[in-house]
C-alpha cells in the first residue's frame, strides 16, 4: 500500500494569510463573516467573509503587478507561493499541480471587468498559476462544483499512487461575485444573518472567499508538523438531482463507506468528522440521515462554515488543512452558529474548543449535481 501524506499548507482569507494565524482565531472563535453592503456585488446586504483588497493588494505587490493578475490570481499565488517556500521542494517534471475552483474568474466575463473575457476560461487559469511558478508539468484544473477542494486531494494520491508525481501541489480558492451570489439567491439559498450549520434556526448559506494550498508527497522525510497521512477516499454521484441531495444520503454514504474500506477502519475508529455543513434544509439533513446509517451519530462532528462562509471550490481543501492543524493541536474547534439540532437524526455537533486526543478524523463534502467525495486522515507519529 502506497503512503501519501499531505504536508506543507497556507490559508489566505478574511481571518488571516497564513494557516496558523488562522487557526488561532478558530480556536478563539472569530468569524470572518460581516454584513456587506456593496451594492456593485449586490443589490441587497450580504453576510459574507471578504478578504480585504488593500491588504490583498499590498502582499501581492511583492510577488507580482497587481494590474497583471485577477483578484482570484492574486490570492492563489500568495498561498501556493507561501507552501512552495516552506517546502524546499525543486520543482521538476515529477511535480504535479493541481487547481481547485468552481467558477474561477467568471468576475471577468462582466463587460466592465479590466481584464479580457477569456481570461474566465479554466486552462488559461491553470497556465497562468503554472507560468508564474515554472511548474514544467501541465496543470491540473478540477471544477466538480464544491466537493473539488476534497476531490483534489484525492486526485493527487491516485497520481502519487500510479507513480505519475512524486509530489503535488494544490491549490484552490473561489471568490466572491454577482454571479454566484445571484445564482444562490435563485435557490433562495442566502441567509441574510451569519450561517447556523445543523441548526434548528438555520436559513441558508453565506458565500465566502478564500484561497488555500497543501502539498501531497509520498516522502515521509521533512514533513510539516501538522502532517497527516491520507488513509483512503471515495466519491460517489447520487445521481438525485441538478442541485438537491439524496433524501437517503445514498452518494455520500458510498462515498464514506469506499473511504472507511481503503483505510482499514470503521466509524469506531474516527475521532472526529470535519462535515460540509452548509447551513441549508437539506444539505445538513442529508449529513444527519447518512451519518445515522454509518453508526457515527455519537462521533464529533463540526462545520466551519461560520467561520468563512461557504468557499466553494476551496471548502474542501481549506476545511481539511483545519483538521490537519486540529489532529495537531489535539483540539477540536466549535460549530459557530449552532444552538439547537434542527435535523431528524441525532449528531453530535460540536458546541465549544475542546482539548481532546485526536488520531484520525473523517473529511465530508458534497455538491450540486449529486457529487459527494470523502476522507479519512491520521495523524502523522514522529
Amino acid at each position: 500500500m502506497n503512503n501519501t501524506y499531505l504536508s506543507y499548507n497556507n490559508i489566505v482569507s478574511s481571518l488571516g494569510f497564513d494557516s496558523p494565524t488562522v487557526i488561532e482565531k478558530i480556536r478563539n472563535g472569530e468569524s470572518g463573516l460581516k454584513l456587506v453592503a456593496d451594492t456593485s456585488i449586490f443589490p441587497t446586504p450580504f453576510c459574507s467573509s471578504l478578504i480585504n483588497t488593500e491588504r490583498l493588494e499590498n502582499k501581492f505587490a511583492n510577488l507580482g503587478n497587481i494590474e497583471e493578475y485577477t483578484r482570484l490570481e492574486q490570492m492563489l499565488i500568495i498561498s501556493l507561493e507561501a507552501t512552495l517556500k516552506a517546502s524546499k521542494i525543486k520543482l521538476t517534471d515529477r511535480v504535479g499541480l493541481i487547481i481547485s475552483t468552481t467558477k474561477g474568474n467568471i468576475d471577468t466575463l462582466d463587460p466592465s471587468h479590466p481584464m479580457p473575457e477569456e481570461r474566465a476560461y479554466l486552462g488559461t487559469l491553470g497556465h497562468i498559476v503554472k507560468s508564474y511558478f515554472g511548474f514544467k508539468t501541465e496543470p491540473i484544473v478540477l471544477s466538480n462544483a464544491c466537493v473539488s477542494g476534497l476531490l483534489a486531494i484525492s486526485v493527487a494520491k491516485r497520481f502519487i499512487a500510479q507513480g505519475t508525481f512524486d509530489h503535488v501541489f494544490i491549490v484552490g480558492g473561489d471568490v466572491v461575485t454577482p454571479f454566484i451570489l445571484s445564482g444562490f439567491n435563485s435557490f433562495q439559498a442566502l441567509s441574510p444573518q451569519p450561517c447556523k450549520p445543523y441548526c434548528k434556526q438555520r436559513s441558508g448559506i453565506n458565500i465566502g472567499e478564500v484561497a488555500a494550498s497543501v502539498l501531497v508527497t509520498k516522502e515521509k522525510e521533512n514533513l510539516a508538523p501538522e502532517a497527516v497521512a491520507i488513509l483512503g477516499e471515495g466519491t460517489c454521484n447520487d445521481a438525485n438531482h441538478i442541485s438537491g441531495p439524496s433524501r437517503t444520503g445514498e452518494g455520500l454514504y458510498r462515498s464514506i463507506g469506499s473511504a472507511f474500506k481503503e483505510a482499514g477502519v470503521s466509524a469506531v475508529d474516527i475521532d472526529y468528522i470535519s462535515a460540509h455543513g452548509t447551513a441549508t434544509i437539506f444539505n445538513d439533513e442529508m449529513e444527519a440521515i447518512t451519518l445515522n446509517r454509518l453508526q457515527l451519530e455519537k462521533t464529533p462532528l463540526n462545520s466551519l462554515k461560520g467561520y468563512f462562509g461557504h468557499t466553494l471550490g476551496a471548502s474542501g481543501l481549506l476545511e481539511t488543512i483545519v483538521g490537519m492543524h486540529s489532529l495537531y493541536n489535539n483540539t477540536l474547534y466549535s460549530t459557530l452558529g449552532f444552538s439547537e439540532l434542527g435535523v431528524s437524526q441525532p449528531i453530535n455537533v460540536i458546541t465549544k474548543s475542546t482539548p481532546k486526543k485526536l488520531a484520525i478524523f473523517l473529511k465530508t463534502a458534497s455538491g450540486f449535481g449529486g457529487c459527494n467525495t470523502a476522507a479519512v486522515f491520521k495523524k502523522v507519529t514522529p
